[in-house]
């Protein structure tokens, strides 16, 4: 397939001028450096704003990974699952490089909370496999990731963690400059991907502002070999064309978005205010809709050659308040978010609608932290949130919902010499009116209790033992309740039960951090044990020549553990050498029998980092393992390696200003790899070896 010729993008020549200022300024007097250009905070010092408490990555009792600084830079990519997929304990749905959502030790869909600035995304990305997140991690501060239920927080769509996205588009304090910012303009050779963005900071008096902007474009991927695994085909018996062989048609992308975001700040809060647009188009790859089941299949069509006519069009508009006020009598802070947010999710199949997705949400949160109260500093929240939700079309498989929720909680801290008590509960009210509810199912309304309490043990100073007990509920979704009707992205006909309970996690982990000299270690052992656990079945029957699914309720348990060592293998003339390695597992049953669908492989993971003045680099590699713990009518998942390194030279100028040239590989051994969370596993592999290289301006 020939490559498309480079075209420079609107936006990409303003980054170009962009990033012409602040090379003029070179040539002015020695200026103290930016702190932001500063070495990044390590782990242990990074504050964690998921929670209201102020707090570090590392004395946290709950388990939480973040992602910041170079670590962000280097691991940044087109979907947020994909962005924070080699954390421990975490990694990605595939449904083609448009969709990626988090998978938090074995949990996704419903059970993971995807939050920007401590608010929900506002899409529907857990109603189908085939819908994105309207997050782009590439404008992101700083990624966090909560492992274990975070319902205390969030509410019981968090029962299997959160992971939010801090990207400070609504100011909360003044910069550390008049206007400071950060540009980047990027390309790739796997997918002839070009992309740029832009982001400025600024302020005078008591104001301040956010400004950012992106633009991504790539064409279809390139692959190691054939789209069609070959266990399929050789179930149906296919010689596959040479020629097909090397790009999977329909995987090409567009994202554009921007951001404006003013504040007014004073001795003791701020008040501000946000709008933000993201628009993306992407092909299904693997061609899912529509696969062998309408006219076309019927005339002999070849469906799956058809990808590139196969599209979505999604688009949201979000509008943000956010306010805080300190030293408030009995409480120290008071925070108040409220976001509203409209998005459109549009199929089109050969540029014809086919169904309309659409979503309007209003979120709202405020939080307390209290001055100590019987020893304990802790937080009050309330939290509520409305959905209307419609989907109109031939392949509508949920009927249009309104759903409404609230919940409060409180958690709190507190020390007892060496040990610290971290205790929390919260209560929720979830309503769901369904559209014709007597032709579907009645309307439900759920009412959820969770409660935690988390131990952390300092043994020494370099030794933290955490020991977590939480009890979390989750009520049914919509989808789960009234899904009635072909599901094209699965290729299934999917069967909701309006008669589902909410489900009960009772969750134990035992967590350690150490410290040894050059050497940190970080492990855990978790166990949950469901109670009414909702899942996707295969049911063994066919329906219009395609298989059933029927959402179901049935005991379940989860039993796993992650390791992360870091050794600093040594710090002399030759630079600085850092080895990092990892590992993960997690093996998710029925307590009568038969394991959970497209459940994680487990992983060993390592990567040697180097630095020295101004170039850094680093080289790692990711096995997964075969995935044969399968469930009912599901297939075996190969293994599979993945090797990257990256590469950068930061230079910072004699204005204050920095530069940074980057150049990242991904997939290097060209693998076919094939993802077992993913529906489209035997149709669509990752991507081949891919190089991208590009310029970072920080000015």
């Amino acid at each position: 397939m020939p490559s498309r010729p480079l075209r420079p993008a609107p936006l990409a020549l303003a980054l170009v001028l962009a990033l012409a200022a602040p090379l003029a300024w070179a040539a002015d007097p020695p200026a103290q450096t930016d702190p932001r250009h500063a070495e990044p905070k390590t782990l242990d010092t990074v504050e964690v704003t998921a929670t209201p408490l102020p707090d570090t990555a590392e004395s946290l009792a709950q388990p939480v990974e973040v992602l910041a600084g170079q670590r962000l830079d280097a691991a940044k990519a087109s979907s947020l699952g994909e962005t924070v997929g080699r954390l421990p304990g975490v990694q990605s749905s595939y449904f083609g490089p448009g969709v990626g959502r988090p998978i938090v030790r074995g949990m996704d869909g419903a059970r993971v909370q995807v939050l920007s600035g401590g608010l929900g995304s506002g899409d529907v990305s857990t109603v189908s496999a085939d819908h994105a997140v309207t997050i782009e991690p590439f404008l992101a501060d700083q990624i966090e990731v909560l492992k274990g239920p975070a319902t205390l927080l969030y509410g019981s769509g968090a029962i299997g963690g959160a992971v939010n996205v801090v990207d400070g588009r609504i100011p909360e304090a003044q910069p550390v400059q008049p206007l400071q910012g950060r540009a980047e303009l990027r390309a790739g050779t796997v997918n002839d991907a070009r992309s740029g963005m832009l982001r400025l900071d600024g302020g005078a008096g008591d104001f301040a502002f956010h400004f950012d902007a992106l633009h991504r474009e790539t064409g279809d991927y390139e692959i190691p070999g054939f789209a069609e695994s070959a266990r399929l085909l050789a179930e149906e018996g296919e010689t596959p064309d040479p020629d097909e062989a090397g790009v999977l048609p329909g995987s090409g992308l567009r994202t554009d978005g921007a951001a404006l975001g003013m504040s007014w700040i004073g001795s003791r809060g701020f008040l501000g205010a946000g709008y933000s647009l993201y628009s993306t188009r992407y092909g299904i790859p693997g061609h899912a809709h529509g696969e062998e089941h309408d006219e076309h299949a019927e005339e002999g069509h070849d469906e799956r050659g058809a990808a590139e006519g196969v599209r979505v069009v999604m688009d949201q508009r979000r509008s943000e308040v956010r306010g805080g006020l300190d030293a408030l009598g009995p409480f120290q802070t008071l925070r108040v978010k409220l976001a509203r947010t409209a998005y459109t999710h549009t199929e089109l199949e050969d540029g014809a609608v086919g169904t309309v997705f659409d979503n309007d949400s209003t979120e709202g949160r405020v939080e307390l932290v209290h001055r100590p109260l019987a020893g304990f500093e802790g937080a009050l929240g309330l939290q509520w949130s409305q959905r209307d939700f419609a989907a109109v079309g031939a392949e509508a498989f949920v009927p249009g919902s309104e759903s409404r929720d609230i919940g409060a909680f409180w958690i709190g801290n507190r020390d007892f010499g060496p040990l610290g008590l971290q205790l929390g509960v919260r209560h929720d009210r979830n309503r769901i009116d369904v559209d014709d509810a007597l032709a579907i199912g009645p309307d439900r309304e759920f009412d959820t209790t969770s409660a935690s309490a988390s131990l952390e043990w300092e043994l020494g100073e370099d030794l933290h033992v955490a020991l977590g007990l939480d009890r979390a509920q989750r009520s049914p979704t919509a989808e789960e309740l009234y899904s009635n009707g072909l599901h094209v992205a699965t290729g299934s006909v999917e069967q909701g039960d309006p008669a589902l309970d909410p489900e009960t996690a009772n969750r134990a982990e035992l967590g350690a951090h150490w410290h040894l000299g050059p050497l940190t270690l970080r492990a855990a052992v978790y166990r949950v044990a469901y109670d009414d656990f909702i899942y996707l079945a295969r049911t063994g029957l066919v329906e219009e020549d395609l298989p059933v699914q029927q959402w179901r309720q049935a005991d379940a348990r989860f039993t796993g553990g992650e390791a992360e060592l870091e050794w600093a293998l040594a710090d002399n003339t030759s630079g600085r050498w850092d080895l990092r390695l990892f590992g993960d597992a997690v093996r998710a049953k029925l307590v009568d029998g038969g394991n959970l669908p497209r459940i994680a492989p487990a992983r060993l993971g390592g990567e040697l980092r180097w630095e020295r003045d101004a170039l850094r680099a680093s080289l790692g590699a990711t096995r997964y393992m075969e995935q044969d713990r399968v469930a009912e009518f599901e297939t075996v998942t190969p293994g599979y390696t993945l090797v990257d390194a990256h590469f950068a030279w930061h230079s910072d100028t004699r204005g204050g200003n920095a530069w940074e040239l980057f150049v990242d590989g991904r997939n290097l051994l060209d693998e076919e790899a094939r993802p077992h969370t993913s529906f489209l596993k035997d149709l669509a592999p990752l991507p081949g070896r891919g190089i991208e290289a590009g310029v970072r301006m920080f000015f």
